[in-house]
């Protein structure tokens, strides 16, 4: 499983930065996007469950099973606000481009008025 989660954040942070070099503004909005969503992907894997973490809490350890009982819930929470924020700064920036759309005519960075 840590090898999918790997791969997963891999290939988002690599499709995200693709999307970041290139020269529409919409594309650039979307690779901020799928870079924050890399990064939470990232923290959820390194804050999640792993072997053993349940037998060192006493209430945790009379279940017995081959899955751990529990994960970290503070970098739960802190993920699912990361994500609304994106969110909204993912609309905001969308308003943003399609201002600067209205302004320049055109969707491409290098045709914009500096």
């Amino acid at each position: 499983m840590t090898l999918a989660v790997a791969a997963a954040v891999g290939v988002l942070f690599a499709v995200g930065t693709f999307l970041l070099l290139r020269d529409d503004v919409v594309h650039v909005v979307w690779g901020v996007a799928v870079v924050s969503q890399a990064a939470n992907v990232y923290l959820i894997g390194m804050g999640g469950i792993r072997e053993g973490t349940a037998d060192s809490v006493p209430v945790l350890a009379s279940k017995k099973g081959p899955f751990p009982a529990t994960a970290d819930p503070l970098v739960q929470a802190l993920v699912l606000t990361a994500i609304v924020i994106s969110f909204g700064i993912t609309a905001f920036a969308l308003v943003l481009s399609y201002r600067g759309y209205e302004e320049n005519e055109s969707m491409d960075l290098t045709e914009w008025e500096r």
